[in-house]
């Protein structure tokens, strides 16, 4: 007849409590470590940052001029929008005409030029829908 072995659990409250005690006693010092090593560090990381960021920063304008720098800057961004827009209003023009809807190379190279605008594409668009 075989015998059934016993498992015999003592229990010690005090162990329990140092056990636990001390657990969460080096859990606050690695949350500690973690946090002073990362202050440590900070500074380190954030300074490129803040020195590749500073040339982006509009250095405040005298007060003789105060409008000056932001007009030039919107005038510019309008005339890129303009050039964009004659751009694509050429792109529109050359791909409406009923022309080029028979040839196959125009259209391929149009949808070339759709997707990845090349000189190369743009020679070729040239060349086959005229």
């Amino acid at each position: 007849m075989l015998r059934r072995r016993e498992l015999k659990i003592t229990y010690h409250p005090v162990r329990l409590m140092v056990c636990i005690a001390l657990g969460i006693w080096l859990g606050a010092v690695a949350i500690g470590l973690s946090l002073w090593l990362a202050w440590q560090l900070w500074p380190q990381q954030v300074e490129p940052l803040a020195q590749a960021l500073a040339p982006a920063k509009v250095a405040t304008p005298s007060a003789a001029a105060p409008t000056a720098a932001p007009a030039d800057s919107q005038q510019a961004m309008f005339e890129r929008y303009q050039q964009i827009l004659r751009e694509q209003q050429a792109r529109d023009a050359i791909e409406a005409d009923p022309r080029h809807l028979d040839n196959p190379k125009c259209q391929f190279w149009l949808q070339q030029n759709r997707t990845a605008p090349t000189a190369n594409s743009q020679a070729k668009v040239a060349e086959f829908c005229r």
